[in-house]
């Protein structure tokens, strides 16, 4: 499905030039010593690389739930010996705090844990002109299970995620530029060619490229790595060993059945639905709304089973975990997708593939 067109607060807030943000929202844990690499191997989703190298990964429970998504970046200690800094989204929620999650899984081994958002800022900065210049043609692997993995070129000749301490390539979808940590009340030297904007312009650009970011989108206790988007983003390994909640994803993957994904959305009240220019939503909505599909023409089918949930949104956009039954349904014309807000007026869902997305 293609993408709507956008309301026009949106096409005013969202930048389309070379941007770069500050991320406000995000605090950094440095992993050093020289069993840091087996100790992170041994707890994340994806497989660490042989050299310290930066990625995309995520902290999984013991029942496959994710608690946290994060980015690894590639660092060195005092001693100039390579070390890690995890970058996380720092909003209380019902995962426990990283750093004593951390803590508690090194028992004897050679790791050195500390908070050191007090020493760096996030940024992310992307560049429609520039970016495509680095971003390589992807291939995917398709799993029965209806999980997707990223098929990434020969990593001894480049590795996707780039080669920088500090920077990575964020490859979670095309177009979605890249993110560094630099020394706190510093800027990044992007920043003199690239237009400085709010955070708010950073979220509306992942939410149009349909990518789930924190505990908004990723609910700590309640997302599956896979209907959140982990595996296509390239946060998920299924061939490494053991490491936490590892026994109930792969099983997903070679015998269980992807129901759900998280795709952006455009919110549009019942009278505008049908406009070919979207109207501008002025209110922002709570995010776990139950978004409920209806049957375009009543009794014309069983009643559809299960709901959505509305997750980060603004200014009309958002992402939404949905059924993809559900949404297949809605592009067959069978069924529109609705939820309540607090005050009672009912609202129009209309889901999107992003163009990036995989087709097998």
């Amino acid at each position: 499905m293609a993408p709507p067109r956008l309301p026009p607060a949106v096409r005013r807030i969202l930048s389309t030039g070379p941007s770069i943000a500050r991320l406000a929202s995000k605090s950094v844990l440095s992993v050093s010593g020289s069993q840091a690499p087996e100790f992170l191997h041994g707890i994340l989703s994806s497989a660490i690389p042989t050299s310290t190298r930066p990625f995309y990964s995520a902290l999984l429970n013991a029942q496959g739930r994710v608690l946290y998504d994060l980015f690894v970046f590639s660092d060195h200690n005092i001693n100039g010996r390579p070390a890690y800094l995890l970058e996380f989204n720092s909003h209380s929620s019902e995962a426990p705090p990283l750093l004593d999650l951390l803590k508690r899984y090194v028992l004897r081994a050679k790791v050195k844990i500390r908070d050191v958002s007090q020493e760096y800022d996030s940024w992310a900065a992307w560049d429609p002109t520039k970016d495509p210049e680095w971003e390589s043609q992807r291939d995917w692997h398709f799993a029965e299970s209806g999980a997707i993995e990223p098929a990434w070129p020969d990593p001894t000749e480049e590795w996707p995620w780039g080669s920088q301490e500090h920077f990575i390539r964020d490859r979670r979808a095309i177009g979605m530029g890249h993110r560094l940590l630099v020394k706190k009340g510093s800027r990044p030297a992007q920043a003199s060619h690239y237009d400085q904007v709010a955070q708010i312009a950073y979220n509306l650009h992942r939410i149009v490229h349909g990518v789930p970011e924190g505990h908004i989108d990723i609910s700590p206790n309640n997302a599956f790595p896979l209907d959140s988007n982990l595996d296509i983003m390239g946060a998920v390994d299924f061939r490494k060993g053991c490491y936490v909640g590892q026994e109930l994803t792969v099983r997903t993957y070679h015998k269980g059945v992807v129901r759900k994904r998280i795709l952006p959305v455009l919110i549009q009240s019942f009278e505008s639905r049908s406009s070919s220019e979207p109207a501008d939503v002025d209110e922002s909505f709570e995010s776990d709304i139950d978004i409920q599909p209806s049957l375009v023409v009543k009794g014309s089918g069983p009643r559809p089973r299960g709901s959505g949930k509305l997750l980060s949104n603004s200014h009309g956009v958002g992402l939404a975990l949905l059924r993809t039954e559900h949404v297949y349904g809605r592009d067959a014309g069978h069924l529109e997708l609705v939820f309540a807000s607090e005050n009672g007026a009912s609202w129009a869902v209309a889901p999107w593939w992003p163009e990036w997305w995989p087709q097998q």
